[in-house]
């Protein structure tokens, strides 16, 4: 079998501490229920649509967070900064795709924004330098699971779908990747992640080795 010859990898809850932590200690020191966010932003349809306009870069983040204060009754200012401010660099993943690339794998981020001003998510990660290739939806006018922006990340690093394992902690955006061709990994625990790459790509990749 065919090594893989490239890896895509999502942003939040990858390259990050996990998402759920964050969102729970944003709602605590918000005073809010536990839950209280994925009720009203995520299981709400005008919320959800409105999130998805996010991510393709048509909604600003100011806009979306005076729509999420209201929808949440607490206050809009800087509300994306204060959900995923809990979020910090998953070092172990960043890592291995260090190790990825220095054993000759190609390397792509692939990420739904949730705006880049006034706060940025991938601030400090230094992204254009790290990987071989970067596609943050907003800038694209699309978002996961869209196949375009797949297809897009696949252009941008040069290889066919079927050379290129794709990892994401979203289950539902592994599938348009698969049915393009992409080995997929579902991101849940950090060192089963890595170890299920090494297999995939053959390459040590644990503690950036």
């Amino acid at each position: 079998m065919t090594r893989p010859k490239g890896l895509v990898l999502d942003f939040g809850g990858v390259l990050t501490t996990p998402l759920l932590p964050a969102v729970l200690a944003f709602e605590q020191g918000e005073g809010l229920p536990e839950g209280a966010l994925i009720t009203g932003l995520y299981l709400d349809q005008e919320m959800v649509r409105r999130t998805h306009e996010l991510e393709r870069g048509a909604l600003t983040q100011a806009e979306w967070n005076a729509d999420a204060g209201r929808a949440l009754g607490i206050a809009p200012d800087n509300l994306i900064g204060r959900v995923f401010a809990g979020l910090r660099p998953e070092q172990s993943v960043i890592a291995a795709a260090a190790a990825a690339r220095r054993a000759g794998i190609r390397v792509g981020i692939l990420s739904n924004s949730v705006g880049l001003a006034p706060w940025n998510l991938y601030e400090g990660y230094d992204l254009d330098r790290l990987y071989d290739a970067v596609v943050i939806s907003e800038q694209h006018g699309m978002r996961k699971p869209d196949a375009e922006i797949f297809e897009l990340m696949l252009k941008m690093l040069d290889l066919p779908a079927a050379d290129c394992v794709f990892v994401d902690d979203t289950e539902q955006y592994l599938a348009p990747a698969a049915e393009l061709g992409m080995a997929t990994v579902h991101a849940r625990e950090p060192r089963e992640t890595i170890a299920r790459l090494e297999a995939l790509l053959g390459v040590p990749l644990a503690d950036g080795a």
